[in-house]
């Protein structure tokens, strides 16, 4: 066997999955900064894959053309847009690396940071994680991510790293148990925590936005925050059981001091509606809300016994 062999069998193959969806102002620069910082490692073979969620903008027209020209690049059109939670997952379990990163494809995943990834990965850690301690975002924005991360690090069961997205590096033991999980709307960064293998922090500053407009929205960082407290938190349910019980117990309390002081003041005390009516949109209100949150909960049971497919593909490229 010749040295160039020799070299190539030694080498460790370390993948890149990047979800995409409308990136056309960003995916080539994006994978030309990939492809910069491999070239100043020589000692990996990288594997960059990019799953595009349907763009509609010319993405998938520009990958086509990297792909031609890029052999290392792998790129998988899924059939539409299957969301934020499910496409970045399915890119994961498609890699073939001893350990794969997932990063965003829009560059406010710094890739300028792989090599401080890999440093803590061959050191040891299973999971190399990046922890945005800053961002150049709005103040008000990321003071409400932080106050969310504290709160599902409070409600979980156990641990949860915060002000942690899903950018990252795993080892291909993490990558096989994701593969064994019949999951259709994994909570990644919940996984993460609940496997309690070794973790490495990276903290960065999470840039600001060059180009383009973040595709998330409302719905979908609310979508992404229930999922994380119904899929590793049992405490708003047993609050509301609680909450229940201690609303009755007040009401009960209540009801008892408003007859007995209506028999002893009887010509003094008139009835009247305000109490009825400020009790009513009360308990009306905590009944409500607790509803909302065991039909969270119910939504995901009925997630998972439908037992849909992460995606449907519709092509693959350089596979």
């Amino acid at each position: 066997m010749d040295n160039s062999a020799e070299s190539s069998l030694a080498m460790k193959r370390i993948s890149v999955a990047a979800p995409s969806f409308n990136e056309a102002e960003n995916i080539e620069e994006f994978v030309s900064q990939v492809l910069a910082v491999f070239a100043e490692l020589p000692q990996y073979e990288l594997e960059l894959l990019v799953i595009d969620n349907a763009s509609t903008d010319g993405t998938q027209s520009i990958l086509r053309r990297l792909a031609a020209a890029e052999p290392r690049l792998k790129v998988i059109f899924n059939a539409r847009n299957f969301g934020h939670i499910r496409s970045p997952y399915h890119g994961l379990v498609q890699t073939s690396g001893e350990a794969s990163f997932i990063m965003a494809s829009d560059l406010q995943d710094p890739p300028k940071l792989i090599p401080q990834f890999l440093q803590k990965w061959e050191a040891g850690a299973k999971a190399v994680v990046g922890v945005k301690n800053q961002s150049e975002e709005t103040a008000v924005f990321f003071f409400m991510r932080r106050c969310y991360y504290r709160l599902i690090h409070r409600l979980a069961e156990y641990p949860i790293l915060q002000n942690f997205t899903g950018f990252g590096l795993y080892d291909r033991a993490i990558v096989d148990y994701c593969r064994q999980l019949d999951d259709p709307y994994p909570y990644f960064r919940g996984l993460i925590s609940e496997m309690g293998l070794s973790i490495a922090q990276v903290p960065f500053v999470q840039p600001k936005r060059k180009r383009g407009l973040s595709k998330n929205n409302f719905y979908t960082l609310y979508d992404m925050a229930m999922l994380g407290i119904t899929n590793h938190s049992k405490v708003p349910l047993r609050l509301a059981t609680m909450m229940g019980f201690s609303m009755s117990l007040l009401s009960l309390l209540v009801a008892l001091g408003y007859l007995f002081y209506k028999l002893f003041f009887w010509y003094s005390v008139p009835f009247g509606f305000a109490p009825i009516i400020i009790g009513l949109f009360l308990f009306s209100s905590v009944q409500l809300f607790f509803i909302g949150i065991l039909g969270e909960y119910i939504g995901a049971i009925h997630t998972q016994v439908l037992n849909r497919p992460l995606v449907v593909e519709k092509e693959r490229i350089n596979f």
